[in-house]
C-alpha cells in the first residue's frame, strides 16, 4: 500500500500537458516527471482551496524515497509517496493551494529531495490567482445584459502558429439566473473556442470563461479583431459579444550562430519616412528598398498597413540572395489634419526579424 506524509509545498494544478519532461539533476536525470512546470491557469480567490499533481518514475536500479521536500511559501501542503520505489514503479506528489495567499501572477519554486545521491530537482507552479473586489460595479464596469466585465475588450496578446494561445476572462453575474456550463454556447469561427470554466455560476458570483485561439487554424499574421457570441441557451436575452483582438506571428526555432548568415535577411533601406508638411488634397507617394542579404530565398509572407489611407505596392513576394525590389507607399492625405505618423509591418521568413516596420510621418495642412 503506498502510504503518503504532508508537508508545507507551494500549489496546485489543474491538469497535466501530455509530454514527459526531465528532471534537472548531476549525473543525468534519475527521476522523471510527467511535468516540472504546472500553469494553473486563473484561479479565484472564492473558490478555495485547489489541489493538483507531479507525478514522476524511478529510472534507477536501486530503491528510491523523497527525503523532503520544500517550498518557498506556506501557502500550499503537500501529499507525497513515502514507499520506497523500485526501478520504473511511479510515485506523486498531491499538492493544496490557498488563492487567498496570492495576486495576480505568481511562480512558485518547489524542490524534492530523495535518497539517492544527486536528487535536488526543482519543480515551477506558475497561474494568475484574483482576489475578491471590494467593489463589484468598480471592478466590472463594462456590463453586457447581466455580466459585469473588466474590461471592453480581450486582449490576447502575441499568437504564435505553433500553438494555441489560452486566456482566462473573469466575468461577474449581476442577474438572477443561474449559469449552467452546460447550457453555454458561442458562436465562434474555427480558429476560436470558448468555454465556461465552473459548472455554476450563481447570482452575484463571480465566473471564468477559457478563450482558446489557434494561430495555425487562422493561418495569417499581423493584427486582428473578432467579435464572438456567447449566450446561455435556457435563458432568453443572455447573449453578449465579447470582442478578441491578437496579434498573429509565425514561429521561428532557436538558430545556431554557425547558421545565422545562411538564413534569409531582409534589409530595409529606409524605416522612417518624414514628409514634414504635406497637403490635405495631395496623394503622397514615397519608395523603399527592400534586400534580401542572406543566402535563402527571403519570402514576403504579408505587407500590412494600419490604415485604410495607405496603398502599399510590392512588385513581388520572394527575393533571391542578394536581389532587391522597390516597395511603393501612398499616402492619401484627404479628411485628415494635423500630426499623422503611418505604421507599414512587413512580416517574412526572415528568422531573425520576421516583423519589421516601417514609419511614415507628416504634418497635414
Amino acid at each position: 500500500m503506498i502510504r503518503f506524509a504532508t508537508a508545507p509545498l507551494i500549489i496546485l494544478v489543474l491538469f497535466f500537458f501530455p509530454i514527459w519532461s526531465y528532471a534537472q539533476s548531476t549525473g543525468g536525470p534519475k527521476l522523471i516527471w510527467k511535468v516540472n512546470r504546472l500553469d494553473l491557469g486563473t484561479i479565484l480567490e472564492e473558490q478555495g482551496l485547489q489541489k493538483g499533481i507531479f507525478e514522476f518514475s524511478n529510472t534507477q536500479d536501486s530503491l528510491f524515497y523523497i527525503t523532503d521536500v520544500l517550498s518557498e511559501c506556506g501557502c500550499t501542503t503537500v501529499e507525497y509517496t513515502r514507499d520506497s520505489l523500485e526501478l520504473g514503479e511511479s510515485g506523486k506528489l498531491i499538492i493544496s493551494f490557498d488563492p487567498t495567499s496570492a495576486a495576480v501572477f505568481f511562480s512558485k519554486l518547489i524542490v524534492v529531495k530523495g535518497n539517492l545521491s544527486g536528487i535536488k530537482d526543482s519543480l515551477y507552479l506558475e497561474g494568475i490567482s484574483v482576489p475578491y473586489p471590494s467593489d463589484i460595479k468598480r471592478a466590472y464596469p463594462v456590463v453586457q445584459g447581466d455580466l459585469g466585465f473588466r474590461l471592453k475588450k480581450v486582449n490576447m496578446g502575441d499568437v504564435f502558429d505553433n500553438e494555441p494561445k489560452i486566456k482566462y476572462v473573469e466575468f461577474f453575474n449581476m442577474g438572477d439566473q443561474l449559469l449552467d456550463k452546460g447550457a453555454f454556447r458561442s458562436q465562434t469561427p474555427p480558429h476560436i473556442q470558448i468555454s465556461q470554466v465552473q459548472q455554476f455560476v450563481r447570482p452575484q458570483e463571480r465566473g471564468l470563461l477559457m478563450i482558446r485561439y489557434d494561430g495555425k487554424i487562422r493561418n495569417d499574421l499581423g493584427y486582428f479583431e473578432d467579435q464572438v457570441p456567447v449566450s446561455w441557451e435556457n435563458i432568453p436575452g443572455s447573449e453578449v459579444k465579447l470582442d478578441l483582438i491578437a496579434d498573429l506571428f509565425e514561429f521561428f526555432p532557436p538558430i545556431q550562430k554557425s547558421n545565422l548568415n545562411d538564413v534569409p535577411q531582409l534589409f530595409i533601406g529606409q524605416k522612417e519616412i518624414d514628409l514634414r508638411e504635406i497637403s490635405s488634397k495631395t496623394l503622397a507617394r514615397r519608395s523603399v528598398t527592400l534586400t534580401n542579404k542572406g543566402r535563402q530565398t527571403l519570402e514576403i509572407r504579408k505587407i500590412q498597413g494600419n490604415c485604410e489611407c495607405l496603398k502599399i505596392e510590392v512588385p513581388k513576394s520572394s527575393l533571391a540572395p542578394g536581389e532587391s525590389m522597390e516597395l511603393s507607399l501612398t499616402l492619401d492625405p484627404i479628411g485628415r489634419k494635423g500630426i499623422d505618423q503611418r505604421n507599414i509591418y512587413i512580416f517574412s521568413n526572415d528568422p531573425l526579424n520576421p516583423v519589421q516596420l516601417i514609419v511614415m510621418k507628416s504634418r497635414i495642412e
